[in-house]
């Protein structure tokens, strides 16, 4: 499994959110308090918007806790969008080719879970791929095929539906294999203006995600607390886990949810797959 953080708001040094925070992103790597697993060593990526139309992309097999060139980019780097993933792999290998988020055109994607059995269905679930996508995926990680299945499905015109329709595929196929819970995720997806993140499984017990509260709100809780100052009132963060542990900072995205952020806005609806 993973650790991922989404961020959209003020532009913001991007060392202030993988090392500064006492829970940050670098120390989750290594010290996760609520994953699966402690350490997530298997590689990271960093995803961002910046002048150009399509998102910059920083990925490596390196942990994250021991790379060099993450700190250096992290200190001179500010994005007001950010997508940040470190990397415990569920068996497939660990390159380049399969770090988190992915990328198309202006669209980033991470994905922290696994479609279990993958071996099983792997050839079904590529086959439906649309044509036009197929060449452009690079590795071998039930993640980029997560993607690419919802590219299909329309993810790039109605985010919400092509993740359900993409859900409730994988669930159909896997079960047809006699796999009994055919999927776990927790999934982010942007353009640059809006994120989708969804929390969801198969068998109803999904890994933990939490979003946070609103900055305005917390402003008038903690008045001397310099670093609220300093965000805009539109930033908002959906975490793996929380980054710090102040008190009411954080809200856990309930089980079979899609959180929505746009312009400081942030609805969370129910999500369920469409079969």
């Amino acid at each position: 499994m993973c650790r991922w953080l989404a961020y959209s708001g003020s532009p913001v040094l991007l060392e202030e959110l993988l090392y500064v925070p006492a829970n940050s992103l670098v120390t989750q790597s290594k010290h996760s308090r609520l994953g699966v697993e402690t350490t997530n060593g298997d590689g990271f990526g960093v995803g961002w918007y910046s002048t150009t139309p399509a998102p910059g992309l920083f990925l490596s097999t390196e942990p994250a806790w021991n790379d060099r060139n993450l700190r250096e980019l992290a200190a001179q780097t500010t994005a007001a969008v950010v997508f940040a993933h470190v990397r415990a792999s569920t068996g497939t290998a660990i390159q380049q080719t399969n770090c988190h988020p992915f990328r198309h055109g202006r669209r980033l994607w991470m994905h922290n879970g696994l479609i279990a059995g993958f071996p099983l269905v792997r050839r079904e679930l590529a086959l439906v791929v649309d044509p036009s996508l197929y060449a452009e995926i690079e590795g071998s990680t039930d993640s980029e095929i997560l993607f690419y299945l919802a590219l299909t499905f329309g993810l790039e015109h109605d985010p919400p539906t092509a993740v359900a329709r993409t859900v409730g595929f994988v669930e159909a196929i896997g079960r047809n294999r006699g796999v009994r819970h055919p999927i776990q995720m927790t999934v982010a997806t942007t353009d640059g203006e809006t994120t989708w993140a969804f929390r969801y499984s198969s068998e109803g017990r999904s890994r933990s995600l939490f979003h946070s509260a609103d900055i305005t709100t917390l402003r008038q809780q903690y008045p001397d607390n310099p670093a609220l100052h300093s965000l805009s009132a539109d930033t908002r963060l959906v975490v793996s886990e929380p980054l710090g542990d102040l008190h009411g900072a954080w809200r856990e995205v309930p089980e079979s949810t899609c959180v929505v952020a746009r312009g400081g806005v942030e609805e969370l609806h129910e999500f369920r797959p469409r079969r």
